[in-house]
């Protein structure tokens, strides 16, 4: 095997697996709203993505500096998560449990539809730091944009890990996932509980689609259906409810992604990755992680 084909897929290996944590905060994101409420949040790309765009109005309005944009991006995309909570779950009929999903759905829509109209579907360039900073590790060079990435993200998820088991929000939210029946009758309101997840996978998602925008340079409306399509990858690949289980599948998934671009080309690349998913689906459809555990 060449040399120099050594290298360039090691590049391309350690590239993915340091972009992959986006990935992984988005897989984060589906799997907490999964687990407390045993629903699917299709609008969540979508939603990560609108808040980031409120980053990107603030740079244009007044020059804000990359850690602000980056916090309204964040923040933006939290209290867009908790609409789409009122809109598409809190008063859903819970008989019909495919009510909330295709609510989902419409919103997905409706919020592509929105940002499409507001950026005339045109890209717009995003802030991002240390792109001219590079490590070099023999012969392979870590960027520092991406480095950046990888250290917000594995940031959030430590942030994340205290939150859900160090304070009693952590502990209101795992007893809500785990039985919320005796939750309620222990003085729990799920109500509140499934609303503050909403904000805080919304915050995690909005971080996740700022930290893709900052690692590419630009943001566009089509990046809303990558981080959905990528995030629930990485979902299934984990194991549907499992937190660490995300994490890998985003890391898996940013390796592949690249790996693929190396060997067939851009062109081909999202094949090979939705043929990682076939492949999970068929032989492992429980995910790496996955649990059987059910609740009451």
């Amino acid at each position: 095997m060449d040399y120099f084909f050594i290298i360039d897929f090691l590049q391309s290996l350690v590239d993915g697996l340091l972009f992959g944590t986006t990935y992984a905060l988005i897989g984060i994101g589906f799997t907490l709203i999964f687990g407390v409420m045993r629903k699917l949040n299709l609008a969540y790309g979508a939603a990560a993505l609108a808040g980031t765009y409120i980053g990107v109005a603030a740079s244009l309005a007044f020059d804000a500096p990359p850690p602000l944009v980056f916090l309204l991006s964040a923040l933006g995309s939290g209290v867009i998560g908790i609409l789409v909570y009122y809109c598409c779950f809190r008063f859903t009929p819970t008989h019909y449990p495919m009510a909330s999903l295709l609510a989902s759905v419409g919103m997905l829509l409706f919020i592509d539809e929105v940002v499409i109209h507001a950026s005339h579907g045109m890209p717009f360039p995003y802030p991002s730091v240390f792109r001219d900073a590079t490590i070099e590790l023999g012969d392979v060079w870590i960027r520092g944009d991406l480095l950046f990435v990888f250290g917000i993200c594995v940031v959030a998820m430590a942030v994340l890990f205290w939150l859900l088991y160090r304070t009693p929000l952590g502990l209101a939210t795992r007893a809500v996932s785990q039985q919320p029946r005796a939750a309620a009758l222990c003085g729990i309101d799920p109500t509140r509980v499934n609303l503050l997840t909403f904000g805080i996978a919304g915050i995690l998602g909005g971080i996740a689609g700022a930290m893709t925008a900052a690692a590419v340079g630009v943001i566009s409306p089509i990046i809303a259906m990558g981080l959905t399509v990528k995030g629930l990858i990485a979902v299934v690949i984990g194991g549907l409810g499992s937190i660490p289980g995300a994490i890998i599948g985003g890391l898996l998934v940013g390796a592949a992604e690249n790996v693929f671009l190396l060997l067939r080309g851009v062109t081909e690349r999202d094949i090979y990755v939705m043929l990682l998913l076939f492949l999970f689906l068929t032989l492992r459809p429980g995910g790496l992680f996955g649990s059987s555990a059910g609740r009451d």
